[in-house]
C-alpha cells in the first residue's frame, strides 16, 4: 500500500522532459512509482486538471537566523520552496565567538535589513563553531530542508577579531591558516560551500563597508585551495562586476573569479544581474561565462526572474521622501499620526519643495533612483501584474493627468492610511522592457537565483519568485516570447538542486524525495506585498502570499494545504552533498550529473 497517491495530474518532472499526464505514488519520504498506477493508498490527492512538479530549490536565501526560531520560514514555504540554502554573500552567523554576536547581528542589520532587535531576542547562541551552528539546526525541524554555506565575513572576523571587519586588513599567515582549518573542518562537517561578498552595497548597521568587500587574492584562493583539498563543496559570491561601467575593475574581478574557480575545481555562481548605469554589462559576462565553460570552469551566473524591485512606503524602510527635513520631523510618529501630519497643506508644501531641492542636487547612482525614479515606479494589484510596462509608471500616469510626478507619489503613499506600497525596479529594467530579462532567463549556463528569502526585510520581497517564475514566464507574458513550462519548472528543481550537489531531489521519479507541488496554474499568482510584525521583539517584515498551491508536499508529509500550514514538520539539516537514488552512500567521490533530460549537464564532482 502506498503512503500517498497523487492521482490524474499533469507531471513536469524537473527534467525538462514534456509535460504528460501520470500518477504519482510515494512510500514514506520517497517517490515510490510514477505512471499509470493502480492500487491502495492511504491517502489518495484527487490532482485533475492541476500540475504536479519538484518542490522548488531556492538557493539564495539569508534564513540564518530566522531557522533558528521560526520552523515555517515563510513566505519561501507559501511558494512551493521545500528546500533553500543559507549563507550566502558571505554573511552567517556562524562562526561566533561570544564577544562578536551584537556585530554579526549589525552586520545582517545593515548588509540584510533584518531588524537587529528580532535577531537580539530570536537568535539563541547555542553554538559557537560551524559545526555546532549546524548541530543547532539539525535539532529544530522545519517545513523545509536547509543546507547552509560557510560565511566568509563571520570566519574573517572570529579569526581576526576587530581587523577582520576592516576590509583593508590583511591576514597574517596565521590568520590564513586559521581561516582555512576552520573552513576545512565546517565542510567535513557538512557545510554546503564557502560564500564571500565584494560589493559596496554591503555595508554595516554603522555604514561600514563589508570586511570581505577586497580580500586579497591570497586570501581568497587560500579558501579555494581548501575547496580542491575536501573535494566538496560549492562557491557563491556577490561582486559589484555587474554594475560597474569601469571595464578594469571588471577585468580585475572577473579574472579573480576564475582563478577562484580554477584553483578551487568546485562549481561557483555568483550575481549577475543589469543595472540602469551598466545596462550591457550582463552580457560581456555572460560571454566571458561561456568562454569558462568551454574551458571546463563551472561557473555560472545566478539571475532572477523579474526585476530586482525595492518596495517603497511609509511603513517600509525607504520612502522617496526620507531625506526630506520636514518628512524626517514627523518620521518617529506612529503610522496614524504621520499620515495625518503629511496631509497637512503647509507639511505638504515644505516636503515638495525640499524633494525639489533634493533632486537638483543628488547624483546618478541609487539613492537618487529611490527619491527621484518615478518613471519605473508601479502600483501592485491584486493579484500582482509583475510584468512591467513604463506606459503605467507614476510618472507616466502623471503625465496624463497633467500633474507633477513627485504630487502624485506623495498622494500615493497616503493611501490605505500610509499602508500602500509602491514598486521600483532597481535591477534589469535598463531598457524598460523585458527582453534582456528573458535572455538572461534563457542562457544556457543561468542559474535561477537571488530571491534574498528572509532578508531585506522592509523593502524587498522576493521569495515569491518560483511563482512569478511560472505564472509570468510560462503563462502570463504579453510582451514577449514566453519560456515553456517544461522548461522553468527545471530551472528551479533539477537544475538549482544539481548545481549544489544535492541530486536526490528536484526530479519526480521513482527512489527520489517525495518534494513535490500540486498547483492550480490558471489559478496561480502573487498577491500584494504586505508588512507584518511577527518577528521576535515585534520586528517587522514584509510577507507575500501565493495562490494556486493546493498542496506543497515534503518528504512524503503534505506540508501545506490549500495556503494553510498542515503542522507537521518533516524538514531537515542537509550536510553536503547528497547523491542520487541509487549512487553511492553521502560523502564518497561520485560525479555529479544532473539528472537524465536537464537542460544542461553538470561537468564538475560535487
Amino acid at each position: 500500500m502506498f503512503d500517498l497517491l497523487i492521482r490524474g495530474g499533469l507531471l513536469v518532472d524537473g527534467t525538462g522532459a514534456p509535460a504528460r499526464r501520470a500518477d504519482v505514488a510515494v512510500t514514506g519520504e520517497r517517490i515510490a512509482a510514477v505512471g499509470d498506477l493502480d492500487g491502495p493508498a492511504r491517502r489518495v490527492i484527487d490532482a485533475e486538471g492541476l500540475l504536479v512538479t519538484p518542490g522548488f530549490v531556492d538557493i539564495h536565501t539569508h534564513f540564518d537566523g530566522q531557522a533558528t526560531w521560526d520552523p515555517i520560514l515563510a513566505p519561501s514555504s507559501w511558494h512551493g520552496v521545500t528546500t533553500v540554502a543559507m549563507g550566502n554573500c558571505g554573511v552567517g552567523f556562524a562562526p561566533a565567538r561570544p564577544d562578536r554576536h551584537d556585530w554579526l547581528i549589525g552586520l545582517l542589520e545593515g548588509v540584510e535589513d533584518i531588524p537587529g532587535t528580532a535577531l537580539a531576542e530570536g537568535l539563541t547562541w547555542e553554538w559557537e563553531t560551524f559545526p555546532e551552528y549546524l548541530d543547532a539546526l539539525e535539532r529544530t525541524p522545519h517545513t523545509v530542508d536547509l543546507g547552509v554555506h560557510v560565511p566568509h565575513a563571520a570566519l574573517r572576523t572570529y579569526v581576526m577579531g576587530d581587523r577582520g571587519a576592516d576590509h583593508t586588513a590583511t591576514p597574517t599567515e596565521g590568520e590564513l591558516a586559521g581561516m582555512a582549518g576552520l573552513l576545512a573542518e565546517a565542510l567535513a562537517a557538512g557545510a554546503l560551500g564557502f560564500a564571500t561578498s565584494r560589493t559596496e552595497v554591503h555595508r554595516t548597521r554603522d555604514g561600514t563597508n563589508i570586511g570581505t568587500l577586497t580580500a586579497t587574492d591570497t586570501e581568497l584562493l587560500t579558501f579555494a585551495r581548501v575547496l580542491a583539498e575536501a573535494g566538496r563543496g560549492v562557491v557563491q559570491l556577490i561582486s559589484d562586476a555587474y554594475q560597474s561601467p569601469d571595464d578594469e575593475f571588471c577585468t580585475r574581478e572577473l579574472e579573480l573569479i576564475e582563478a577562484f574557480a580554477r584553483t578551487s575545481g568546485r562549481p561557483l555562481s555568483f550575481t549577475v544581474q543589469q543595472a540602469y548605469h551598466s545596462p550591457d554589462r550582463w552580457r560581456d559576462i555572460f560571454a566571458r561565462i561561456g568562454r569558462w565553460q568551454e574551458a571546463g570552469l563551472n561557473i555560472r551566473p545566478q539571475v532572477a526572474p523579474r526585476p530586482i524591485g525595492v518596495l517603497l512606503g511609509l511603513e517600509a524602510t525607504a520612502n522617496p521622501f526620507l531625506l526630506c527635513r520636514s518628512y524626517a520631523e514627523v518620521a518617529p510618529l506612529p503610522l496614524a499620526e504621520r499620515v495625518a501630519a503629511l496631509t497637512e497643506p503647509q507639511r505638504r508644501q515644505r516636503v515638495l519643495a525640499e524633494h525639489a531641492e533634493l533632486a537638483a542636487a543628488l547624483p546618478d547612482g541609487l539613492l537618487r533612483q529611490i527619491c527621484c525614479g518615478f518613471d519605473v515606479l508601479f502600483e501592485l494589484g491584486d493579484p500582482v501584474d509583475y510584468e512591467l510596462d513604463a506606459s503605467r509608471s507614476l510618472a507616466a500616469q502623471a503625465a496624463r493627468a497633467g500633474t507633477p510626478a513627485v504630487e502624485l507619489v506623495y498622494e500615493r503613499l497616503l493611501a490605505d492610511g500610509g499602508r500602500r506600497l509602491l514598486y521600483l525596479p532597481l535591477f534589469n529594467f535598463a531598457h524598460r522592457t523585458f527582453h534582456d530579462l528573458y535572455e538572461m532567463l534563457t542562457g544556457e549556463w543561468s542559474l535561477l537565483g537571488l530571491s534574498d528569502a528572509g532578508a531585506h526585510c522592509g523593502a524587498i520581497c522576493d521569495a515569491s519568485f518560483p511563482t512569478t517564475a511560472i505564472a509570468l514566464w510560462c503563462r502570463d507574458r504579453r510582451g514577449g516570447p514566453r519560456i515553456p513550462l517544461e522548461r522553468m519548472v527545471a530551472a528551479q528543481t533539477s537544475r538549482t538542486a544539481a548545481h549544489v550537489g544535492w541530486l536526490d531531489r528536484g526530479v519526480v521519479a521513482p527512489g527520489y524525495l517525495a518534494d513535490l507541488n500540486v498547483i492550480d496554474v490558471e489559478q496561480l499568482a502573487c498577491r500584494p506585498p504586505r508588512l507584518v510584525r511577527d518577528l521576535p521583539a515585534g520586528g517587522r517584515r514584509l510577507v507575500q502570499d501565493a495562490v494556486g498551491y493546493r498542496y506543497t508536499i515534503k518528504s512524503g508529509q503534505v506540508t501545506f494545504e490549500d495556503g494553510e500550514h498542515t503542522g507537521v514538520l518533516p524538514g531537515r539539516l542537509v550536510r553536503g552533498r547528497r547523491p542520487a537514488p541509487g549512487s553511492a552512500a553521502p560523502g564518497s567521490p561520485t560525479p555529479a550529473r544532473e539528472p537524465p533530460g536537464s537542460p544542461t549537464p553538470a561537468r564538475e564532482e560535487v
